[in-house]
């Protein structure tokens, strides 16, 4: 860990194309008229801490699940996973993490295991911390089947400034706890359904860190255990 490091993060490449459009498009502004240049550089470095892409510590311990995003927590309430993975239809206790415009939009995986489905629907772009967006607006549902046969849904979210989700992970594919799956541009939200009788150790308004923060510990004690860097 450097004092560089703490400030300079690495970019996703997903970034690449909006930074270097930012950056032209502020050269231009600069020869126009300088203060406006300030904005467009402004506007750049934003860009480019929008996309960033930190080093997570991802906790060991078997049976925790983490959150999927960096945010708040929006919302914790019972609710029917969406209909489109072909989950039971049952309600599953559904934590919300709302991520604003500041926020690390780089998604990871809440627990280990295959992908068993990956279904994109369209939809509005309403403001993604309200309750009616997990029905309205566009999303992109995940489910992955964990090594004891259980299940964990979760959701990326578009939300009212949000206009693209990426995923980049198909059906079929193992994924570790914490590995990416996907991003949002530029401000969403994303849902995780835990398994039935799962309790959340996390609370609203808490801020939550993607690949780090345990949301739950499905084996009903939550304990300390080692830590990976990914």
């Amino acid at each position: 860990m450097t004092m560089i490091g703490t400030v300079i993060k690495p970019m996703h490449p997903e970034g690449r194309k909006f930074v270097a459009a930012f950056a032209a498009a502020t050269v231009v502004l600069w020869l126009i008229w300088q203060p406006l240049g300030w904005i467009g550089l402004g506007l750049t470095v934003w860009c480019y801490y929008f996309f960033r892409d930190p080093v997570r510590v991802v906790p060991l311990s078997e049976g925790l699940v983490v959150s999927p995003a960096d945010g708040v927590v929006s919302l914790i309430e019972p609710a029917v996973p969406p209909a489109e993975l072909g989950l039971p239809a049952v309600p599953l206790l559904r934590v919300s993490v709302f991520m604003n415009v500041f926020n690390c939009h780089v998604n990871r995986a809440p627990v280990p295991g295959t992908v068993s489905a990956v279904a994109y629907r369209p939809g509005k772009f309403l403001n993604a911390s309200l309750d009616k967006a997990s029905e309205d607006n566009e999303r992109m549902s995940l489910a992955i089947e964990m090594a004891d046969g259980r299940t964990v849904a979760f959701v990326q979210i578009a939300g009212l400034v949000a206009r693209r989700i990426v995923c980049f992970v198909e059906k079929g594919r193992r994924l570790d706890v914490g590995e990416r799956f996907g991003l949002i541009r530029f401000g969403s939200r994303v849902d995780v359904y835990l398994p039935e009788g799962v309790e959340p150790l996390v609370a609203l308004g808490q801020t939550m860190i993607a690949g780090e923060t345990v949301i739950a510990d499905l084996t009903g004690a939550a304990r300390p255990g080692g830590q990976r860097r990914d």
